[in-house]
């Protein structure tokens, strides 16, 4: 020990130890500095690590594709979110886990079933993706379709290679795709079967594909219209009618337009079309092509041009009516030349009236459709033709030499009026009496109503004059047409202030030839111009609306002559037009006043005329059934000269009919109109309706019409009209007969003369 404290007291010894102590001392520093080091890079390497990590699980995680990392042992030694989500598994389940046993069907496009190892090629590398079916969320027969892609890295670990597989849900793309095509083939069917046409147009409006509707509108196939120019179709005068509309179209400035146009088909006949126009663009919005829709137009335009036809034309000459006149005459009035090119023609017909009362409506119609040809050929393309009413017609005429044309017109149709008209096994030859106008300073001024005016002085000055000739305006003629409008102007006042007024003509019983009833005609009894006629005030009663008034007005003084009359058994027929009824107000008036007078209801009788009742409507037919059940006979007059007689017997409540004049005019010379009239009895008989007879005026027409089993009769030989006070101071012998109003059939019909007429 001592030796050893001997040898720490030399100094090479001390020096020695202490040298190696602070060796130690250092290395044990070095080492101790250099562990810190190593653990500190150890920690960074780790944190680093982690963080990675963590990146790592954030682009799996966020990453569209689903990722499978499967070791060369088959095991999955990573699975990311969306791979889980799409395989339906959790990933604490799945990591570790052989493939295999994921408990997971596996499909291939054909739906057989595959490994999952085949499935998501665990070992190889795929040149191009797979389709793989797994179990959908929707149920066991639900599907899921991944695309699956998978790639080997080799020494990837310390166990040796792996697989990393990828795996994208189609489902939704499949999905899109299915529900894309069935769109296409639903549109492509709606197409192909649409009843109308339908077509898809290329930028260059170059026909792409058609359906067979917009083929057939055509006359062509739809082969043969694909790739044809849409324009190449179109009617030479509408080739660029959407021409602007489409170049709108194509720069966004609308949406969609329609036009319609005309195309001339394979065939060369014109249709018309109805062209809906839409753009579809890209998803960007450049323009791709161009969706038409065709519809055929022509029956709708033909309709409609129709229509716009008979709004501006008479429909039984086919003339131009009054507003097309007024248009047409207007329009020349207004050219600077019209002073010394136009003139108005006013034709009104000579005893027209006559011949509708002795022929009937229909042979008066055809008259007038004669009528309209001698004027058309007697204007020879010169001016209009129109007809403005009735047997009144008018022609606008616009010449160079309009006087001398005027005149030429006017000859002609006195010339062709000329040549007679068959009418049964008669020729009856027609007269018109003719007003001729020119334009000057004063008509031009007033327009058409003046020009029209004064053509209608003129022919007025014509009837007055002798008719069946020509007269030209001149200024004294407007005194007699200004008269003509005051007195239209004092017609309201004139029923207010009973000024209209009924005279009466008496209905025998011809086997008796006895009084029974009377039938109320209408007269004006003018203040300062006498006793005025239907013919001169009825038509301007109907102008100015104030047939209804009138009506109302005229009950009421046929039921104080009821009351005060010459009998109390007689009977007044009042004659009501179709214009009167279709109100309650008319019927109500006629039950009142009956019931005011303490009346009969059988003595007032309503008569209505065929013409006014062509189409019966629900209304009129309600108000007679109104009348006929309170008591009142309603009595069908012009019976066999209207459009359909039989189905007013059937339809309306007819108590009685009355032979229309244009019948007894010939008997009993007539062999044929006697035939008719008997006839015509004997239905009215089978029905057991009252049949009266208008119109007689010899004893030989009476007595026939007795053995014909007419029971009735009126007409000149039997009176005329006369006022309420002359019938007063004369007492005629009346019977009382009554007219049944719901007529029955007879069971003991009359013995009637059986001889052939």
């Amino acid at each position: 020990m001592g030796w050893a404290v001997e040898q720490f007291e030399r100094p090479t010894v001390a020096i020695t130890v202490t040298a190696l102590l602070l060796a130690l001392v250092g290395l044990t520093l070095y080492f101790f500095w250099r562990s810190h080091k190593v653990r500190a890079s150890r920690d960074s390497a780790l944190e680093r690590e982690r963080r990675l990590r963590g990146q790592f699980e954030a682009v799996l995680s966020s990453a569209r594709d689903g990722v499978i990392i499967v070791t060369q042992a088959d095991e999955i030694a990573l699975i990311s979110d969306v791979a889980a989500e799409i395989l339906g598994v959790t990933r604490s389940d799945a990591v570790g886990l052989p493939i295999a046993r994921l408990n997971l069907r596996a499909f291939d496009e054909q739906m057989h079933p595959i490994l999952m190892r085949e499935a998501f090629g665990i070992g190889r590398t795929d040149t191009k993706p797979r389709i793989v079916g797994v179990p959908g969320r929707r149920g066991a027969e639900d599907v899921r379709w991944v695309q699956v892609r998978a790639r080997v890295i080799p020494d990837s670990l310390d166990d040796g290679p792996v697989t990393v597989v990828t795996m994208m849900d189609t489902s939704g793309l499949r999905e899109a795709a299915e529900a894309l095509n069935r769109s296409d083939a639903q549109f492509r069917k709606a197409m192909e079967n649409a009843p109308v046409g339908m077509a898809l147009v290329d930028l260059e409006w170059r026909l792409m594909e058609v359906n067979r509707s917009f083929a057939e509108m055509m006359g062509a196939t739809v082969a043969a219209l694909r790739g044809t120019p849409f324009s190449a179709l179109s009617h030479p005068h509408d080739i660029n009618a959407e021409r602007d509309q489409l170049q709108r179209l194509y720069d966004g400035h609308q949406s969609q337009f329609t036009c319609e146009k005309r195309y001339v088909r394979a065939d060369g006949n014109v249709v018309w079309a109805v062209l809906d126009v839409g753009l579809v663009r890209y998803a960007g919005g450049a323009p791709d092509h161009y969706v038409v829709q065709v519809r055929d137009s022509t029956d709708d335009r033909m309709h409609s041009e129709l229509m716009a036809h008979r709004a501006m034309h008479d429909p039984l000459t086919g003339l131009a009516n009054r507003t097309l006149l007024q248009d047409v005459l207007q329009q020349v009035l207004e050219q600077p030349d019209a002073l010394t090119r136009v003139g108005v023609i006013a034709v009104d017909l000579d005893g027209f009236k006559g011949l509708n009362d002795r022929f009937g409506h229909a042979i008066g119609d055809n008259a007038l459709v004669h009528v309209a040809g001698v004027l058309r050929t007697a204007t020879a393309g010169r001016g209009t033709v129109a007809r403005i009413g009735g047997d009144e017609f008018v022609i606008v005429v616009q010449d160079g030499d309009c006087s001398k044309a005027l005149f030429e017109i006017a000859g002609a149709i006195h010339q062709g009026l000329k040549r007679p008209v068959q009418v049964k096994r008669h020729q009856i030859t027609l007269h018109a009496s003719v007003g001729i106008a020119m334009a000057d300073e004063d008509t031009t001024e007033g327009g058409a109503p003046s020009l029209m005016s004064a053509a209608d002085a003129a022919m007025y000055r014509a009837k007055s004059s002798g008719k069946s000739r020509t007269e030209v305006f001149e200024p004294s003629m407007r005194s007699a047409s200004e008269t003509h409008s005051a007195l239209a102007s004092e017609l309201a006042v004139a029923i207010e202030e009973g000024q209209l007024v009924l005279h009466y003509q008496p209905i025998l019983e011809l086997s008796t030839r006895t009084v029974v009833g009377y039938e109320a005609l209408v007269r004006w009894q003018h203040p300062t111009r006498g006793l005025l006629l239907p013919g001169s005030f009825l038509p301007l009663i109907e102008d100015k609306n104030l047939s209804v008034t009138l009506g109302m007005a005229l009950v009421d003084q046929a039921a104080q002559f009821l009351a005060t009359g010459p009998s109390p058994s007689m009977w007044v027929s009042l004659n009501v037009s179709a214009d009167q009824l279709g109100d309650s107000e008319f019927a109500d008036r006629v039950l009142s006043a009956i019931g005011r007078y303490h009346l009969s209801p059988q003595r007032m009788v309503i008569e209505l005329t065929e013409a006014s009742l062509v189409a019966p409507n629900t209304r009129i037919r309600h108000e007679l059934t109104e009348l006929r059940n309170a008591g009142v006979p309603i009595l069908l007059d012009d019976f066999g000269t209207g459009v359909s007689p039989l189905s007013y017997l059937r339809d309306l409540p007819v108590s009685g009919v009355k032979l229309d004049m244009s019948f007894v005019a010939g008997i009993p010379e007539d062999p044929a109109g006697a035939r008719v009239s008997r006839a015509l009895g004997a239905l009215a008989r089978e029905l057991g309706l009252a049949t009266i007879a208008e119109g007689i005026e010899t004893e030989a027409q009476a007595e026939f019409l007795a053995r014909c089993g007419w029971r009735y009769g009126q007409g000149w030989l039997f009176g005329v009209a006369q006022p309420a006070g002359a019938l007063h101071e004369t007492v005629p012998q009346f019977t009382t007969s009554l007219i049944d109003p719901r007529p029955q059939e007879n069971d003991s019909p009359l013995e009637i003369d059986d001889r052939t007429y």
